[in-house]
C-alpha cells in the first residue's frame, strides 16, 4: 500500500482498517531506512496514526499543517510523496530529516529547532485573514517543546487575538494517560459538537443582554463550566489562555482521531486538541528506551543494537565523565541542561550528583539565566548544550552572564559541522557570535586529553567561559606530550620557514596532518594550535610572521566574524604588513545536510582541503606574484 500512495489524497478513500494496514506498513519502512540512516525514530513512530488522521481529515497542502521541531516528521514525508526517495533520509542531496519548504509544497514551514509552530501558525492564520482566505492552520507541537517560553508567548497571543486555528498537542507522557477512555471521549464529542457550541454562543448572548447582572451571570456560568470540565479534564491552564480545549483522546486510535478532527475543523476560535501517544510505539527496543532511540546512529533492528565504533570516547563521553569527577571534587559544581541528559554525556553527572543536576527542559534562555543566578551566589554552574541552540540565548548571554561577569561555563556541544541533521543543526555560528561579548573567554581543543583540560581550566576560572567541541569521537592526543593551559596562549606543534598555518578546534589535527604531506613535498609548515579564539595570542601570531610571510586560518565555523577575522584584526592592530593569506571555514551559506566527513571535504575542512589550499599559497608566493597586505 505504501508504494501505491502518492500523496494525501491516496489515503482518503481508505476505510479504517486499511488505514491500521497503512500504519503498520509506514513503522515497518521508517524503522528499516532509519536503522540504514541514523535519525530521529522514536519520534515519528509515536506519531504514525496521529499523521494519518491529520492527513485524512484535512486537505494538505491548501490547509496548513505545521510541524514543531520536525523530529517526528517521517510519517509525514512518506504520506505526502516521498516514499520513493525515502532511502536517502538525511544523505548528501537525500530528502532532510526535518520539513522543508523548498522540498514539497505540503512542508509549509521549516523546523529543526523546537517550540516555533504555534507562532508560525498564527502568523500563517492571521495572514489568511488578511487575504480573506478560507483554510484550516493546524500546529502539532510535544508535550517537551511545549516547555520553551516561546511556545507559551504563541499561545498566549493566539488566545488574545482569537484568530481560528487549531493546535495538537501531542502528549507522549503517560502520567495522565488515565483521562483516556469511554469518559473522556463522550465528553469530547459533547464538547466539540455543534449544539454544545452553538449552546455556548447563544446563552452567552442571552445573559450578556441581562440588564445590570448579565456580566456577572456570564461570568459564573463560564467558571461553572470551567470546573466541570477541569474536574474531568487537564486543560484548564488552555481554557484560561483562550482556547477551547478538546481531549485528552488516544493517539493511536486512528477513529477516535479522524472523528474529532472532522468536529473541530474550521473553528471559529483557537483550539487546542489533547492526544496521548506512546514514544517509540511499534518498536519494542524504542518503546523500552525511548530516549536512547530518540536520535539514533544506524543500528541493527533485529536486536536494537548501535553499529558504533569502540575504542576512542566521544566528546561529550570525555566531558560528562569530567565533569562528573570534578563535581566528586567541588561542590560548587553544578551541570544545567535543555532536554539533553544523554545527548549531552551528562546521565553519569545526574546520577551520581541528582542535587546538583537540572535539566530544565526545552528552555535555553531560562537555562542562562538560572546559571548566572547560581554563579551570583558562589556556584560554578556549567550548561551543557548544542551549540546552535544557544543561539536561542543570546541576550541572556550578554545581560545576564557577561555583562556582570559571572563564572558560568558553556559546554558547547555539536560545534562546527554535525552531519545529517543539516543546517538547523550546524554548530557554524558561535565562534562569531562569542567572541566579541566583553569578558567572555572563548576556548575550543584540538583533543580529547585537551578538552578535558579546558574543562578543568575554565571551571577555575572566576569569570564566564565557553568551550566549543565537535560531534563525534575524540581526536587521541598527537603531539609530543600535554602542555599546560595558560589564559589566552596557543602552541606550535611544528615549526616551519614557509607556510604558517593557524587553526582552532577540530581544524588543528588536518591542519597537522596537511603540514606532514606538504612536508613531503619539500615546503616547510608551522602549525599553530590557536586554544583560544579569545583572548587570542597575537603576540605568538606575531611572532611566527616575523619569518613565515604566507598565513592560512582555518576554523570549522562562519568564515564571517570568526576565528580568522580575529587574527586579520589583531595582526593589522599589531602593525604586521605584507603577508599573504587565507581564511578557511565556512562560506555564507547554510551548509545541506550530509556526512562530517563528505561535507568537510566539500568545504576545504579536511586534511586534503588544507593541503591543496597551503600548497597553492606557497606556489603562488614562490611565483612572485603580487603579495597582499
Amino acid at each position: 500500500m505504501l508504494e501505491e500512495i502518492k500523496g494525501p489524497e491516496d489515503i482518503k478513500g481508505l476505510d479504517i482498517p486499511a488505514l491500521y494496514r497503512l500504519a503498520g506498513r509506514i513503522r515497518e519502512r521508517i524503522i528499516e531506512t532509519v536503522a540504514s540512516t541514523g535519525g530521529h525514530l522514536a519520534s515519528s513512530l509515536g506519531v504514525v496514526e496521529l499523521t494519518i488522521a491529520l492527513h485524512y481529515v484535512f486537505d494538505s497542502p491548501v490547509d496548513r499543517i505545521i510541524w514543531d521541531v520536525g523530529h517526528q516528521s517521517y510519517p509525514h514525508k512518506l504520506i505526502t510523496g516521498r516514499a520513493e526517495r525515502f532511502s536517502t533520509l538525511r544523505q548528501y542531496r537525500g530528502i532532510s530529516g526535518f520539513p522543508r519548504r523548498s522540498e514539497s509544497p505540503h512542508d509549509h514551514f521549516g523546523t529543526g529547532h523546537s517550540s516555533t509552530s504555534i507562532s508560525a501558525a498564527l502568523g500563517i492564520a492571521e495572514a489568511r485573514q488578511l487575504k480573506g482566505e478560507d483554510f484550516d492552520v493546524v500546529a502539532v507541537i510535544g508535550d517537551g517543546a511545549l516547555t520553551a517560553g516561546l511556545a507559551f508567548e504563541g499561545l498566549n497571543n493566539a488566545g488574545h487575538l482569537r484568530v481560528p486555528l487549531i493546535v495538537v498537542l501531542n502528549d507522549n507522557e503517560m502520567s495522565i494517560s488515565r483521562n483516556v477512555g469511554a469518559l473522556s471521549n463522550y465528553l469530547n464529542r459533547i464538547l466539540t459538537g455543534e449544539l454544545y457550541q452553538r449552546f455556548k454562543r447563544d446563552t452567552k448572548s442571552l445573559l450578556e443582554g441581562i440588564p445590570r447582572l448579565g456580566d456577572r451571570m456570564y461570568r459564573l456560568a463560564q467558571k461553572i463550566e470551567g470546573t466541570f470540565k477541569g474536574f474531568f479534564l487537564p486543560g484548564q491552564m488552555f481554557e484560561e489562555l483562550g482556547f477551547n480545549y478538546v481531549g485528552p483522546i488516544d493517539g493511536h486510535s486512528i477513529e477516535t482521531m479522524v472523528e474529532t478532527f472532522r468536529r473541530v475543523r474550521r473553528p471559529e476560535e483557537p483550539c487546542l486538541v489533547h492526544v496521548i501517544t506512546r514514544k517509540g510505539k511499534g518498536y519494542e527496543y524504542s518503546e523500552k528506551e525511548p530516549s536512547v532511540f530518540h536520535g539514533v546512529c544506524p543500528f541493527e533492528p533485529e536486536t536494537g543494537s548501535m553499529k558504533v565504533s569502540g575504542g576512542v570516547p566521544s566528546y561529550s563521553e570525555v566531558f560528562g565523565r569530567t565533569l562528573t569527577e570534578l563535581a566528586g571534587d567541588d561542590d560548587r559544581v553544578v551541570a544545567i541542561v535543555a532536554a539533553m541528559t544523554e545527548g549531552t554525556g551528562l546521565a553519569p553527572f545526574a546520577r551520581a550528583f541528582p542535587e546538583r543536576f537540572f535539566d530544565v527542559g526545552i528552555a535555553e534562555p531560562h537555562a542562562v539565566t538560572f546559571a548566572a543566578g547560581l554563579a551570583a551566589e558562589g556556584f560554578r554552574p556549567v550548561v551543557a548544550v548544542y551549540s546552535t541552540f544557544l543561539q536561542r540565548a543570546y541576550d541572556e548571554i550578554i545581560h545576564d552572564v557577561c555583562l556582570q561577569n559571572l563564572p558560568v561555563v558553556f559546554a558547547l556541544d555539536r560545534a562546527g559541522i554535525v552531519g545529517e541533521d543539516g543546517p538547523t543543526h550546524h554548530g557554524a555560528f558561535d565562534l562569531s557570535y562569542l567572541r566579541h561579548i566583553p569578558n567572555l573567554v572563548v576556548m575550543a581543543p584540538k583533543d580529547g586529553g585537551e578538552f578535558a583540560d579546558m574543562i578543568r581550566f575554565a571551571v577555575s576560572l572566576d569569570r564566564p567561559v565557553a568551550i566549543r567541541y565537535p560531534r563525534g569521537r575524540c581526536v587521541e592526543r598527537f603531539d609530543v606530550g600535554p602542555r599546560p593551559l595558560r589564559l589566552g596562549e596557543g602552541e606550535v606543534l611544528i615549526d616551519g620557514d614557509d607556510i604558517a598555518i593557524l587553526a582552532i578546534g577540530s581544524m588543528v589535527y588536518p591542519a597537522y596532518k596537511a603540514a606532514r604531506r606538504l612536508a613531503a613535498d619539500g615546503v616547510s609548515a608551522t602549525v599553530v594550535n590557536a586554544r583560544f579564539a579569545k583572548p587570542l595570542d597575537a603576540d605568538l601570531f606575531c611572532r611566527v610572521l616575523q619569518r613565515v610571510r604566507n598565513i592560512i586560518t582555518v576554523e570549522e565555523n562562519s568564515i564571517a566574524g570568526g576565528f580568522g577575522s580575529s587574527v586579520l584584526e589583531a595582526l593589522s592592530a599589531s602593525g604586521v604588513e605584507e603577508f599573504n593569506v587565507r581564511v578557511a571555514g565556512i562560506p555564507d551559506t547554510f551548509v545541506e545536510h550530509g556526512s562530517q566527513a563528505v561535507l568537510r571535504s566539500l568545504l576545504g575542512l579536511d586534511e586534503n582541503g588544507i593541503y591543496l589550499m597551503a600548497s597553492s599559497l606557497v606556489n603562488h608566493s614562490r611565483a612572485g606574484r603580487p603579495q597582499r597586505r
